[in-house]
């Protein structure tokens, strides 16, 4: 169990702060490379953190389910496992949470965010393959009776998602 010299706060929003000891930073921080390709990839990181398993799994749940982490999993490049599109709508401001809410309903759809622009929020889906894609938007446009924006990948960059956590 951490005390409380071995406890940082991460400043999670401007309203509150989150004490996270030694293991729960470096499970945020040390992994976000280089991620063990294992068949008990939990038990590996695990060891590297002189933890155990079940704590991982459960501290790794607890940062789903607080927010701080939205998935665990791999980066692959472009339509080589499946399809994907990044898409945005213009959304009435009024209605934003709403719709927002269905967008996030579906689980082919990640990095769903809100951005200061006429086309107002913007999201990627990716599925297995583009047929999927092409249904999961005309679904949105169905159900929001608003006209989604595809806009499909037409020249891959290679973007590193990883980033030091800076702790204060």
């Amino acid at each position: 169990m951490a005390g409380p010299a071995d406890t940082l706060v991460l400043e999670a929003d401007s309203d509150r702060g989150l004490n996270l000891n030694d293991f729960e930073r470096r499970l945020l921080n040390d992994f976000q490379h280089d991620f063990p390709l294992s068949p008990k990839p939990y038990a590996e990181l695990a060891r590297r953190l002189d933890s155990d398993e079940g704590t991982v799994i459960a501290t790794l749940e607890r940062f789903q389910g607080q927010g701080l982490i939205s998935r665990i999993g791999a980066v692959l490049a472009p339509h080589q496992a499946g399809w994907s599109t990044l898409a945005a709508i213009a959304v009435p401001a009024e209605r934003l949470g709403a719709v927002a809410d269905i967008v996030s309903g579906y689980p082919e759809v990640n990095h769903n965010y809100e951005r200061e622009h006429a086309f107002n929020l913007w999201f990627v889906v990716a599925a297995p393959d583009q047929a999927r894609v092409e249904a999961v938007l005309a679904e949105v446009e169905a159900r929001t009776g608003l006209e989604v924006l595809s806009l499909p990948l037409e020249e891959a960059f290679r973007l590193d998602l990883g980033f030091p956590l800076e702790w204060h």
